[in-house]
Formats: C-alpha cells, sequence, structure tokens
C-alpha cells in the first residue's frame, strides 16, 4: 500500500456540480489527473488532491467550435482576428476546441496550404485546434493529396464553395470528383451551398441600377440561391455515394433539402450559426452605413425562417450549431464598401458568444434541453470530425476539456467587453443568461471568473480519424 501512495499524482476533483452530456444528467464529482478524466462519482478525492467546489453549477463538455476563420487574408488585408485574440475569445465563452478553414489558394498545393496554416496557429492557440482544408484549385494531384492529409495529417475534412465566382467558387465537375475522392478516403466534405453564378448577374444587376447600399446584399444572394445550391450539392453527393456536411445553413428551402435527403436515408449533416438563429434582414436597414456589420455569407434572412432553424435543431435535421467567426472591423476594414456593398468584406465575429446565445435563447426559453444544447455545441461535432470521444463528451479516459457554467450570473452582450479583437459585435445589446465561470482543456485551469489564467498559449493541434460512414439505422 505504503509504495502506491508514492505513485499517487494529485489530481483536481470538481464537486458539486451537475454533469450534462448529449445523453445525460446527473450529480457528481468529477475527478482530473494530468490531462484526463480519470473518475466520475462520489467520494473519489485522493490525499493531496486539490478540490474546487462548482454547487449550483452545470459541467458541459468543453465547446467546439466546427467554423472558424481566424487569420484568413481577404485581398489586402486580413480578418482582424488571428489565432491568438480568436482563440482567447473562444476560451473565454467555453469553446475549448476549434476548427478552422486552412485555405488552398489558387496553384497552391493542400500540403503547402496546410503548412501556412500550421504557422499562423502554431504556439498561438489557447484551445485545441484542427484544419478542416478549403480547395479552391481542383486538379488530379489534389485527389491525391486528399488522401493523404486523411491518413498521414489528421485532415478528415474538406470544404469547397458553391460561391464567390472567380475566387473560391469551384465547378460542379470539380465537386463532384472531391466527393467521390472523399467517399474513397475516409473524408467529410463540408460545403458552402449557394449558386455562384445567380448571385454573380444579380450583384452587377444591382451595381449597374446604382443600388450600391447594404441593404442590397440579401436581395442578391436570396433564400433561393442557397436553396437550388444545397439540392444540388446533395444530388451530387448522392451520385458519389458520398457523406456531405452542409455548413451555415439559414432558409427554409435548404433546411427542407436536407430533410429530405435524410428521409431518403443518405448521409447528409448540417449545421446553422446563432446569426441565423437570432438575427434578420431588418439588420440591414440599419442606420447609415451600420447594415454593413450584417454583411455575411449567406445573407441574414426574413425572420420567419428563424423558427423553422430553431425547429431543425429539435427535430435534428441540424446537427451543429457553429459561429463561421470570420472577423472584419467596421471601421477600417467594412468600409471599403462605403460606395459599393459587394466590397464590404463578408463576416462577422460570433466565436465568444455562441455557447451564452444559445443557452440563453435555446435553454432558457424551452426550445433546447440541456442534453440537445450539449449535442449542437460540442457532441455532434465531436463524433463527425473525428474527435469523439477524445472530445466532446464527459467520461473516463475523455480529455479533461470542461466547462464550469454558473446559470445564476446575467449579462449583456456589450463590444467594449468581449475579447475578440473587433471593433462591435452582431448582439450588441442582448441579454446573456449563464456564464463559463471556470474553462480547463486537457486538466489545465485556464480561465476563471471571466479572466485568463495562462500567460501563454497552450492549445495543441488535433490529428482527427478519418470519417467514419454511418452503419443503416445508427445515429450520428
Amino acid at each position: 500500500m505504503g509504495q502506491m501512495t508514492g505513485d499517487m499524482k494529485m489530481g483536481i476533483v470538481l464537486n458539486g456540480g451537475t454533469i450534462v452530456t448529449a445523453a445525460d444528467m446527473y450529480q457528481a464529482d468529477v475527478r482530473i489527473e494530468g490531462e484526463i478524466i480519470v473518475a466520475i462519482g462520489y467520494d473519489i478525492k485522493q490525499p493531496g488532491d486539490q478540490v474546487i467546489c462548482v454547487d449550483g453549477c452545470f459541467l458541459f463538455p468543453g465547446g467546439i467550435d466546427p467554423h472558424t476563420h481566424f487569420d484568413l487574408p481577404m485581398g489586402t488585408f486580413s480578418t482582424s482576428d488571428d489565432f491568438l485574440t480568436g482563440s482567447k475569445a473562444a476560451v473565454l465563452g467555453g469553446t475549448t476546441t476549434i476548427l478552422d478553414f486552412a485555405t488552398q489558394f489558387k496553384g497552391e498545393t493542400l500540403k503547402v496550404a496546410l503548412e501556412n496554416w500550421h504557422a499562423k496557429a502554431d504556439g498561438k492557440c489557447y484551445v485545441d485546434y484542427g484544419f478542416h482544408m478549403a480547395i479552391t484549385d481542383w486538379n488530379e494531384t489534389i485527389a491525391r493529396e486528399m488522401t493523404e492529409l486523411v491518413h498521414q495529417e489528421g485532415v478528415p475534412s474538406f470544404k469547397l464553395y458553391m460561391a464567390y465566382k472567380n475566387i473560391l467558387q469551384v465547378d460542379d465537375g470539380a465537386l463532384l470528383q472531391a466527393l467521390h475522392q472523399a467517399g474513397e478516403c475516409g473524408a467529410l466534405v463540408c460545403v458552402h451551398c449557394e449558386n455562384g453564378d445567380v448571385i454573380d448577374n444579380l450583384v452587377i444587376d444591382a451595381r449597374a441600377q446604382g443600388k450600391t447600399a447594404p441593404c442590397y446584399h440579401p436581395l442578391t444572394r436570396p433564400p433561393e440561391a442557397e436553396a437550388e445550391a444545397t439540392h444540388r450539392a446533395i444530388a451530387l453527393a448522392q451520385i458519389a455515394e458520398a457523406p456531405l456536411y452542409v455548413v451555415h445553413l439559414t432558409c427554409s428551402g435548404a433546411l427542407q433539402a436536407v430533410s429530405q435527403a435524410k428521409l431518403k436515408g443518405l448521409e447528409v449533416y448540417a449545421e446553422t450559426c446563432p446569426q441565423y438563429l437570432l438575427l434578420d434582414d431588418s439588420c440591414y436597414s440599419a442606420e447609415g452605413f451600420n447594415g454593413a456589420k450584417y454583411v455575411i455569407s449567406p445573407p441574414l434572412r426574413p425572420v420567419q425562417h428563424q423558427a423553422e432553424l430553431w425547429n431543425g435543431l429539435k427535430t435534428g435535421i441540424l446537427e451543429t450549431v457553429a459561429t463561421d467567426h470570420c472577423s472584419f472591423n467596421y471601421k477600417g476594414q467594412k468600409d471599403l464598401g462605403v460606395n459599393d456593398f459587394s466590397k464590404i468584406p463578408n463576416g462577422a465575429p460570433g466565436v465568444e458568444t455562441r455557447l451564452g446565445l444559445l443557452f440563453t435563447y435555446g435553454v432558457m426559453t424551452g426550445k433546447l434541453t440541456l442534453n440537445e444544447f450539449v449535442a449542437l455545441t460540442s457532441t455532434n461535432a465531436a463524433k463527425l470530425f473525428g474527435l469523439f470521444p477524445r472530445k466532446g463528451t464527459i467520461a473516463p479516459g475523455s480529455d479533461a476539456d470542461l466547462v464550469v457554467w454558473d446559470p445564476r450570473i446575467s449579462s449583456v452582450v456589450r463590444a467594449e467587453t468581449l475579447h475578440q479583437q473587433v471593433d462591435y459585435t452582431p448582439y450588441e445589446g442582448f441579454r446573456q443568461v449563464g456564464q463559463a465561470t471556470s474553462v480547463f482543456i486537457r486538466g489545465k485551469h485556464v480561465v476563471q471568473d471571466g479572466k485568463l489564467l495562462v500567460e501563454e498559449p497552450t492549445g495543441e493541434y488535433l490529428s482527427r480519424k478519418p470519417f467514419l460512414k454511418r452503419k443503416v439505422g445508427e445515429d450520428v
């Protein structure tokens, strides 16, 4: 016995909280040793353990945001948040893992693109991170490289754009080939579904008529252009016999396309974002040039789409709530389009407010259960993107990525008190119930009472597992 005590590691015990996973909710203590959860139960404290009282709080698995754009070049400048500021904002909001889009630009190999993004993130991330690879230039070499990325670099997900003509958009042939290759090599293809050719025409027409204000942005990217592209992407995935993940779904037509695909037994998954659940196209009529703050793609929709999206989350048509955090300052970046809405850089910040907004406007309004909240903010992303059960749940053997959530704290979202490096938030003035009072990443206590406890970023790159095709009748 004496020998064993010498080997014992000191741990941390979180005492008195309510554990919430995608499947369960119960009161128990959690013991962390090193980077992982080693025990859950009562009377699990060992000699020398540090006990942290979390009475009255929920214990959630660390949030996983599967859609961010940190340090993304856009013409002559980059997004205002890099991996340092973006990941700091993420962890203070309760997100412990992000999946960012490494982007291949014309003429680059995927390996070079991946190296570029590793250089941007290495040593600068407060949260653990992985990469999806965005493909913008398709050829046979790229097809071979996809397999290498899946099996050698831990990148089992790829993104293709059906929009942004002449910049990021790929044609249907390239998309079909990429889907086919992904199906062969154990990858999941993520698609931005908007008809870029149609949008390009509508933008040219609007500008020719002198319609240059931000309010014309949503009119040139109508819901029909998204619904059509979603139907088309699903058809191509069906032909390729490959799984598909639709990013930032915003409207009822696209939701119906995904729902119909699921009913046919196709392996189609989809995400939405808080902006589409909580904001609508009336934002574009804001005073002066303020509508530019909401210029994102796809755009905010008429308010009636919101109820359908909430219903999509409740019924499992939508698997995840991501942010598409892509921040540009209102002054100095967004205002490049002051005379032409099509020159406004597309994107808005959201990585810091995701959990708080979904808890407040989903759980507290009765639209979502606590288990659904955890599934949508963490577990489903972990399962789809090759991180489960290391991430996305609270269980012995899983990484000790934990959020202590105090539902008794309420606040108001203000740009000046957020930590993201951008001069506005689209959620200015929104009430928030609950706060991530403590955050642990791989057992390290990184946030307490809204303050960062670590001086240096300690986030690690996550090499992810290949995508496993679903067996018939099995959940995600």
